[in-house]
Parts: structure tokens; sequence; C-alpha cells
């Protein structure tokens, strides 16, 4: 019998997924343990492995939405026999039977040979890069791939953009003529959830932003000194993390920032867990530093930097996504001024981190160059009116300002 290849569940609240890419074609060989596809789910992506090896059969093209537990393909041992019309006919996005007509399954047999997809199709291929080589106009029949096993990444193809033959009038006047169809995304995983749950914040609670400046220049130093003693270590802190810090340290002074509303009571939350909004190519993601107020700024830089780097690989576990309490959201890195983070419900208040600028301030008479911030926090007027929530960004300004308590 053949190895049933399952839509994976991940996590007690997930309804549905797809199929994302399929990292082994139609026809070709697994070995046991080696990537088989990518799963795309309402939270998170992630790599599945396969269970078995042998030759692999799709029962559904990439994209297609199943349920967790639904059976996407088949693995066929060595000696197996694979229906003639699976081994020879990839999927469609309705195919989800095969013939009864048998042929032997083997890496050499001329069946696995014939479901062979051309040589593009047969390499890994990251679906940001299909997407770029359309935007861009690239075969990508002629990229070299620089990623893992040789797969095709963004970079590749925007390299091989840069290398297009000088464009003639001829291919100028083709370009200028208004004959490019509209391009249709569907609205689904992640980008379906974050656009139905930013929604459903601003439809159902009562949000308001206030801004406050923020002296940094102390900050910066402290950043700069710890980044020099953790070094041995390879622990480099980020302005967020010290942000982080600070926001866990003023939740404890100010529990209604940590609070969470229901249709009869408002809960005060009693652990603290800062979730830290993490941009991928796809849409935004949350992971959470679980008891942040419980860790030291040196356990806080290590936690952040695993979670950010396994929000990117696509490898963060269950686990790291639930229980928030309050959100940290940074735009800094883009030269962002100002901008209204929207809450992350149940939450009652997230907090936008923008650019560090250069800033004069005056001392009696002198000016005095300084480094500056701006804090942009968004919370739940139906929780907390605008002076206590003025307090607590008022606290973490005050330890931002001072940036040795956040040492203690």
């Amino acid at each position: 019998m053949p190895t049933e290849i399952y839509l994976l569940k991940v996590g007690m609240s997930m309804t549905e997924g797809v199929v994302e890419e399929w990292y082994i074609p139609n026809g070709g060989t697994v070995g046991n343990g080696e990537l088989l596809y990518r799963l795309e789910t309402e939270k998170v992506n992630l790599d599945v492995d396969a269970e078995a090896a042998g030759t692999v059969i799709h029962l559904v093209a990439e994209g297609v939405t199943m349920h967790p537990g639904d059976v996407v393909g088949h693995i066929y041992a060595t000696g197996e026999t694979i229906p003639e019309t699976a081994a020879t006919t990839p999927p469609t996005q309705h195919s989800t039977a095969v013939a009864p007509q048998a042929v032997s399954a083997s890496p050499d047999s001329s069946a696995a040979r014939a479901v062979d997809p051309p040589e593009v199709s047969a390499r890994r291929v990251s679906p940001v890069a299909r997407k770029t080589a359309r935007e861009l106009g690239v075969d990508l029949g002629s990229v070299e791939g620089s990623g893992p096993g040789g797969r095709i990444t963004r970079e590749d193809v925007e390299a091989a953009a840069l290398h297009e033959p000088v464009a003639t009038l001829d291919d100028v006047a083709a370009k200028l003529a208004p004959n490019r169809a509209d391009q249709v995304i569907p609205l689904k995983g992640m980008r379906k959830t974050i656009a139905s749950r930013m929604h459903e914040s601003l439809m159902t609670t009562a949000q308001l932003t206030m801004d406050m400046e923020v002296r940094m220049s102390d900050a910066l130093k402290l950043r700069a000194q710890l980044i020099d003693e953790w070094s041995h270590e390879n622990i480099r802190p980020t302005y967020t993390d010290l942000v982080i810090r600070a926001v866990a340290k003023a939740l404890a002074q100010h529990p209604h920032m940590n609070s969470q509303l229901t249709e009869t009571e408002l809960v005060l939350k009693g652990d603290i867990h800062v979730g830290m909004a993490v941009a991928l190519e796809d849409g935004l993601i949350v992971p959470v530093i679980s008891n942040a107020d419980r860790l030291s700024l040196r356990e806080t830089a290590l936690e952040s930097a695993r979670l950010a780097e396994a929000a990117r690989s696509g490898s963060l576990g269950v686990d790291d996504l639930h229980g928030g309490t309050f959100t940290v959201s940074s735009l800094g890195m883009f030269g962002v001024d100002s901008f209204t983070p929207i809450i992350n419900s149940p939450q009652a208040g997230i907090l936008g981190v923008n650019r560090i600028r250069d800033d004069v301030a005056w001392q009696g008479n002198t000016a005095v160059k300084i480094q500056a911030m701006r804090l942009s926090l968004t919370w739940d007027h139906r929780v907390l009116d605008g002076a206590p929530a003025a307090g607590f960004l008022a606290e973490v300004r005050d330890l931002l300002e001072a940036p040795y308590r956040l040492l203690v």
C-alpha cells in the first residue's frame, strides 16, 4: 500500500490550508525525511517532510484549499504499482482520484520518466520567484538557481532581469501597447487571515492613537556598549529589543493596558506576553515573547532573534504564536516617522516604533544635538481613557530615556 500524504494539521484552530508548493514534482522520487511540500495555513507557513521514500504522486495541485487531514498525494515504494493515469497525467485543481491501471514503481521506470515535467518545473522555484519572473518578464528556463538544491530565488530572477538585452524601438512600442491583463491574486492563507482580522479589529473596538517623543541618545550608547560586551556570544540587541523590554516593565505597572475585554467583563491578564510583529514577503506574523517581564534584556534579545529567524524561515512552532497580551510593531527601519498600528484583538493596545533621527534639544540657551524617536500607541478606548494610556506611554518613554533601568 502506498503511504498517504496528508495535509498537515498545525494547531487546534487550523480549519483549512493549501499545498503552496510541491518540492517534489509529480512522479519524482523523494527520500524519507526530505522536503516534500510547502504548507500554507491561516497563520503560518512551513515545510513538510516525507514520511517514506519512493515515487511521489500528487492528488491535488498547488493552491487548492483543503481541510487538515485530507489526502493530497501518495508515496509509492520501489516495487509498488502506480495507477497509470496518475503517473502520466499531472493533477488539476479538481483531480482527486486516479485510474486503476497499474505500472511498476521504480526510479528508472518509463512511467516515472514520462511524468517528469519540463526542466524548470522539476527544479524548485520559490513562489516569490515565480511572481517576480512574471512581473519582470523573465524566462525561468534561463535562470540559474543559487538556493539549496539549485532552487531559484527572487534574487536569481532579479539578477537575470538586469542582464536582459538592450531594448529596440519595436520592443518599446510593444511594451507601450495597452494589452497587459490585470493580475488576479486569490485572497487566501495568511493574507486572507490578516485582512479579516484587521477589519474585525477596527469594527469591534474603539481605537485611538497618540504619539510621544523619546530622547534615545543614552539608549543608543547602551546598545553600542552591549553589542561590544556580548559580541563573544553573538548577541546583538536591537532598538526594538530595548522597546520590548521597556514595554514589558511598563505593562507590569499599568495592568489595564495588559488586559482583554469580553462582552461582560474586563480581564487583567496575569502574565505579560509581548508579541513582536515580523514582516514577511506574503504578510505579517506576530510571534510572542512569553513572560517578557521576567526576562532580562539579554534574554529578550536572544528570544526575539530566535523568533524573528524562525518566522522568516517558516519554522515557528504553534506555541510561538499564541497567548500575546500586547504587541510591538516596528517600521523604523523603513524610515517611518509616525503610523497608526491596528490592535491585534482581543488585546487592548499596540505600540508602533518609528525611526531614530537626529534632532536638537535646548539646554538653557544652548542647542544640543540628540537622537530622538517617536512612539505611536494605539489603544482601545473602551478599556482605558486617554490619561492612563498616556501614563503607560510616558512610562515606556522614561525607561528608554534612562536605559540603565532596563538592565534591572
